[in-house]
């Protein structure tokens, strides 16, 4: 690809325009922006008339920054509204997940009326087993119906769950455990990726020893592998939930009654448990996927391709599709499990409409090529959706190309555990979209980005994104520690919620993310974003993805150190590597700046990613900075890091 076209592609004005066929949709009104910024708290308020209440709130808004309350009056059950209305309504027999397992041909189809039989079973057995309103149940479980249940029952009894991702360590979990003072733990023997066991409930054993005050572990039988016992306190799924009566009368809560924590892991302090009430957030998850993905129950099979473990998982494929009543894929193995094709078999075999995924799956999926999913009827789709970092205009071209037919709109959106659902992202019939650039908040939603000291920066210019006033999906603080959600979030910006994000205002006012604001790099000097290196070295025809961390440096600082993978279609001698690094290094040079110019270039197989898809970049900096590792457990394949290891000292023993 020539420079020049490279430049046409990666230019911030080009527009796709809204979608003609979505403008024709009921959700296409361009006066929901107008009737939403001028009263956003009426607004929601509306909105949350798409909930079942048991008694319908009379208060919107309490705000005593920072925290606040939402339909605090109101009740409701959360596990009501995304299964029993459903079937009250006459809908039991449309199916709720057709689930796919990571072998090939291990696949169940779950309807409606199935999942709330299956809930009420799991609420019955959980309390038999002594949960009740207020506590907490830990669940660690592989992408199996069973998580999903676990989350309802929990819900359903008024405990929260807390969800900790099936790749963590025993230690990982224990301390989440412990910080949130779980007594109860949902789980499974194993699970499995690319068709090998992935072991589970021997990492439970190993994390229960330092939670003595956990009095009861539901385990799944998912592979059938031996596993330890203890007596009174293990009980077989198979035993205690298939056995308990079929029906449960659930309870109403009040719409501020915590319904999860998820933890976010931090680098030099201990996770945080952000928690999340149930009124204002299954109100702001249900909105947002109705508007932004443009549901339509009747026929839309919608797949988020995410973990349960994660908050994308939570709000995208629990509770704002169950609530709104639609048809979904959940799948439990990784984007080559049984092949590199097997994400195209599967859209084609369920006549998938909606696929909202990660930019690192979809640079990897672009990296095997487009032949795979041309080899494929992919035709049902009719958006895409992106999620968890920014994307790079190429990787949205080749989503919207080689996926999308050039049709689907694509909407590429942002926001963060804490925020609980999407906050910036266009609206597919209403708003234009650009490649790369996540455009606009959502309805309702007011956000801002300012310079260092607080103020507003103007078109064309960078800074920090903060958003301004609060949102009924809002976290309502760190579980147990008030001061430290304080301090975190509330202090940079006083009045205003700081993301941790920073992004810019391009020439035509929309929004472009920059990743986080500690992935920015002072090279003597002069600021630069990871996330535009990174973007800049993609942009180059035989990048498939490219990792970018900054290293010290006695003469600048910091020093640009990129992780490239090539595209399979790339011709380089795997020996005489060099002219296509100096080729990369110029290119970036071109592209941003001859500052940006990285100082090493490494070409690895492959980047050390979470099973999620995100790529650790803290994992790469201790390679950059020759540090001792740290934990790599959580990886979808630990052996990287090594490699890359490996290749970086091979790089600086060449260099000297």
């Amino acid at each position: 690809m020539s420079e020049s076209k490279l430049e046409a592609l990666l230019d911030e004005r080009r527009e796709f325009p809204p979608s003609k066929e979505f403008a024709k949709q009921a959700n296409a009104q361009p006066s929901i922006y107008k009737e939403a910024n001028a009263d956003p708290v009426a607004w929601w308020r509306k909105q949350a008339d798409r909930l079942t209440w048991d008694k319908a709130p009379t208060k919107t808004l309490e705000w005593e920054l920072p925290f606040a309350k939402w339909f605090s009056d109101g009740t409701l059950n959360a596990s009501v509204n995304c299964v029993d209305r459903h079937v009250a309504n006459g809908l039991g027999d449309r199916v709720a997940f057709h689930w796919v397992g990571d072998p090939e041909g291990d696949k169940r189809t779950i309807t409606y009326s199935d999942l709330l039989t299956d809930v009420s079973q799991a609420a019955n057995a959980l309390t038999s087993l002594g949960v009740k309103a207020g506590d907490r149940v830990a669940v660690y479980m592989p992408m199996i119906p069973e998580a999903v249940v676990a989350m309802l029952a929990c819900a359903r009894l008024g405990a929260a769950h807390s969800v900790v991702f099936g790749g963590f360590s025993a230690s990982a979990l224990s301390d989440r455990i412990l910080d949130a003072d779980c007594r109860f733990v949902i789980t499974a023997d194993g699970g499995y990726r690319r068709g090998a066991v992935a072991e589970l409930k021997p990492q439970v054993d190993e994390a229960l020893t330092k939670c003595p005050d956990v009095k009861a572990v539901l385990v799944v039988k998912r592979t059938g592998q031996d596993v330890e016992w203890m007596e009174g306190r293990d009980h077989w799924w198979h035993d205690v939930v298939a056995s308990a009566p079929k029906t449960h009368t659930p309870e109403s809560f009040p719409a501020e009654q915590p319904l999860y924590i998820m933890y976010t892991s931090g680098t030099t302090a201990r996770p945080k448990g952000i928690f999340h009430t149930t009124g204002g957030y299954l109100t702001q998850a249900a909105t947002t996927h109705n508007y932004i993905f443009d549901v339509k129950p009747e026929t839309d099979i919608c797949w988020t391709a995410a973990d349960i473990g994660w908050v994308t998982g939570h709000s995208y494929i629990v509770y704002g599709p169950l609530t709104n009543g639609v048809t979904q894929v959940l799948y439990e193995g990784t984007p080559d499990s049984g092949g590199k094709d097997r994400w195209w078999k599967i859209i084609e075999e369920y006549k998938v409409t909606i696929l909202y995924t990660a930019p690192t799956t979809i640079r990897t999926l672009m990296k095997w090529g487009h032949a795979l999913p041309q080899a494929h009827d992919l035709s049902s789709l009719r958006l895409l959706g992106s999620v968890g970092e920014p994307i790079n205009p190429e990787a949205w071209i080749w989503y919207r190309k080689y996926i999308g037919a050039d049709t689907c709109p694509i909407v590429d959106t942002w926001w963060q555990t804490e925020t609980g659902a999407i906050m910036i992202t266009p609206l597919p019939g209403i708003t234009a979209t650009k490649p790369g650039a996540a455009m606009t908040p959502f309805p309702g939603i007011s956000v801002d980005i300012v310079d260092n000291d607080g103020k507003s920066v103007g078109n064309g210019e960078g800074g920090y994104l903060t958003i301004t006033a609060p949102w009924p999906s809002m976290t309502r603080g760190i579980w147990g520690d008030p001061e430290r959600f304080k301090e975190t979030y509330w202090s940079r910006f006083p009045g205003s919620y700081f993301a941790g994000d920073g992004a810019k205002r391009d020439q035509d006012g929309s929004l472009w993310l920059l990743g986080r604001v500690d992935d920015v790099m002072n090279i003597s000097g002069h600021r630069l974003s990871t996330t535009e290196v990174e973007h800049a070295l993609v942009g180059h025809p035989a990048v498939a993805e490219a990792a970018v961390v900054g290293a010290s440096d006695d003469v600048t600082g910091q020093a640009i150190v990129a992780f490239v993978t090539l595209k399979l279609s790339a011709d380089v001698a795997e020996k005489d590597q060099g002219p296509l690094v100096a080729e990369l290094r110029e290119h970036v040079s071109v592209m941003i700046s001859p500052i940006a110019k990285p100082r090493q270039i490494i070409l690895t197989p492959d980047l050390p990613k979470t099973r999620s898809g995100k790529i650790m970049r803290r994992l790469l900096r201790d390679v950059a900075e020759h540090r001792q590792l740290g934990d790599v457990t959580t990886l979808m394949d630990p052996t990287v890091v090594s490699m890359i290891d490996g290749l970086m000292a091979q790089h600086s023993s060449d260099d000297d």
